[in-house]
């Protein structure tokens, strides 16, 4: 069971992840809504061929802003099976 933790919480925690490259992808089912809020940064990336959207977490009164983000979709198909899962930066712990 995968757990992202930041700030003594668990961010997310499943047993479905994927990996995309390096990076482990939490199915979004798996976050817990009340730590995390849309942010209004996004970027593309031009190997993925997609727009990434990205999420603020809040935990004990502190804010990482966009520490997690997910891709909506792909317009690579090579990675359509990570889509709307969402992955984890910026200090937050990834446990397997």
């Amino acid at each position: 069971m995968a757990k992202a933790i930041w700030n003594g919480a668990v961010i997310a925690e499943s047993d479905r992840c994927v990996r995309v490259g390096s990076q482990l992808y939490f199915p979004p089912e798996s976050l817990n809504r009340a730590l995390v809020s849309e942010s209004d940064t996004h970027t593309t990336c031009g190997i993925k061929l997609g727009r990434a959207n990205y999420y603020n977490i809040a935990v004990g009164g502190k804010v990482n802003p966009d520490a997690a983000w997910y891709y909506p979709s792909f317009g690579n198909p090579a990675y359509q099976y990570a889509e709307g899962y969402v992955a984890f930066w910026k200090g937050v712990e990834i446990v397997e």
